[in-house]
């Protein structure tokens, strides 16, 4: 259908509806999609797997390969053309690796009921019930101009925890020194004390943020929204993979001649250059597992890549797979992001294990689509406030190396979580924003 509501816009206004009690709202490199409700989904825990189609749900033990029993759920769906959407923990990379994993889901991937696709002028709305399609025709037909949220902002302090930050950057770069490893992403959470109104601060945030994706889901009982400074890995039909490593960064001041010079001090620093230039040759050797050696390159290497209050040095590695690869073989090849973690990996996770309070669980980790026809596309979770439990945080880190001073990294944090702390929304007070609806969803599978 044709629809002259901005896309962004449109896809926000269906999840605030109420419509949809499980959604996952995702912006792709050309287009806004959002998958409404429930037909087959399978959740991945540390020691099971949950898997529900023609609404019967089994679940049942997994051993060695965590992907295996995704990939074959997946595989065994009979639906047509079908995409599945959803996130994955960074503790996955635990699992893979054999370390001991607290968390309660490492990986959630829905079939949704209802999808919605949206780019600029133009609705594609399919799905399994008709009336539900109806209503979202209804729905978009409706919806008015961008609503005005300046009034409702939220204060958020992200100097909790700063101490303690500055201390654990100082102990990785002992371990580093030491020889122990090269890299470790460590990272602080931010509490936010404040209801939040997520389809709104997604709304509002996405308007101030330059993102490589964006998202907004409500699974299970987790919440969230983001916008992704990088992918992790994008897999063509034709198996084609690429992946994005950021490292190395600055404030955006607005103010153009500082902007400049600040990126000049970024591209000409010697512990920057270092931390990126790691992180890419990882991305090369990771890509040269599930592809042909032979056609991994760095198609782009330290360009500047603006992603909203910050700039980045950014590069993309792109391979091809043999044809009879899975996505999932590149996801496991790559996964977690090597910027989000550290050199070496299984060093890394010492690391932030020892320096960080939790498990990070979404933080880290991907939002992810994948599809039928072996496309997949999966966004790090960064830049993101989360909700689970009745508890809302933020969550942002920095990458430290040898030459690493415990304030300068500090202070980077700083600069990634204003991308989300200062454009968040509370709810409004006379909760006029439509709760996710509490009625069974129907399990519909043809």
């Amino acid at each position: 259908m044709r629809t002259d509501v901005d896309p962004l816009v449109a896809a926000t206004g269906l999840v605030a509806s109420g419509l949809f009690s499980t959604y996952v709202l995702y912006e792709g490199p050309d287009a806004w999609s959002v998958a409404g409700g429930v037909v087959a989904e399978v959740v991945l825990k540390p020691e099971t797997v949950r898997c529900t189609k023609d609404g019967t749900t089994v679940e049942r033990p997994w051993h060695g390969d965590p992907f295996a029993p995704v990939r074959e759920f997946l595989d065994g769906l009979e639906l047509a053309d079908w995409r599945a959407y959803g996130w994955s923990a960074f503790e996955l990379a635990y699992a893979v690796a054999g370390r001991p994993v607290e968390n309660d889901v490492l990986l959630h991937l829905v079939v949704p009921r209802t999808e919605i696709r949206l780019s600029q002028g133009q609705a594609l709305v399919r799905g399994l019930d008709p009336q539900e399609m109806t209503l979202v025709e209804k729905t978009l037909a409706g919806l008015e101009a961008e609503p005005d949220a300046r009034d409702r902002p939220v204060g958020t302090d992200i100097e909790v925890g700063a101490a303690a930050y500055r201390a654990s950057v100082a102990t990785v770069v002992d371990r580093i020194r030491a020889g122990e490893l090269q890299k470790a992403v460590v990272s602080r959470i931010v509490p936010v004390t404040s209801d939040i109104d997520f389809p709104a601060s997604y709304l509002v945030g996405r308007r101030a943020n330059t993102p490589a994706r964006s998202y907004l889901l409500n699974m299970g009982d987790l919440q969230a929204l983001g916008f992704s400074p990088e992918t992790v890995v994008e897999v063509e039909p034709d198996r084609t993979v690429a992946s994005q490593p950021l490292a190395g960064t600055r404030a955006l001041t607005g103010d153009a001649e500082e902007d400049r010079r600040r990126r000049e001090h970024l591209l000409a620093d010697p512990k920057e250059l270092h931390e990126h230039a790691i992180s890419v040759k990882v991305a090369v050797d990771e890509l040269a597992g599930p592809c042909r050696p032979e056609t991994v390159v760095v198609q782009e290497y330290m360009v500047i890549k603006e992603r909203g209050s910050v700039q980045h040095l950014a590069s993309k590695v792109v391979g091809r797979m043999p044809q009879d690869a899975s996505p999932w073989d590149a996801f496991a090849a790559v996964f977690p992001a090597v910027t989000a973690s550290g050199v070496p990996k299984h060093a890394a996770y010492d690391a932030i294990s020892d320096c960080e309070p939790r498990e990070r669980g979404l933080y880290a980790g991907t939002v992810m689509t994948v599809a039928q026809d072996g496309s997949m596309d999966a966004a790090l979770a960064l830049r993101s406030v989360f909700r689970r439990n009745g508890e809302t945080w933020l969550q942002a880190g920095a990458g430290v190396v040898e030459h690493s001073v415990p304030e300068r990294e500090l202070e980077e944090t700083r600069e990634k979580l204003r991308c989300v702390a200062d454009r968040l929304v509370a709810r409004a007070a006379e909760s006029g924003a439509v709760a996710p609806d509490t009625e069974p969803e129907k399990r519909l599978y043809v």
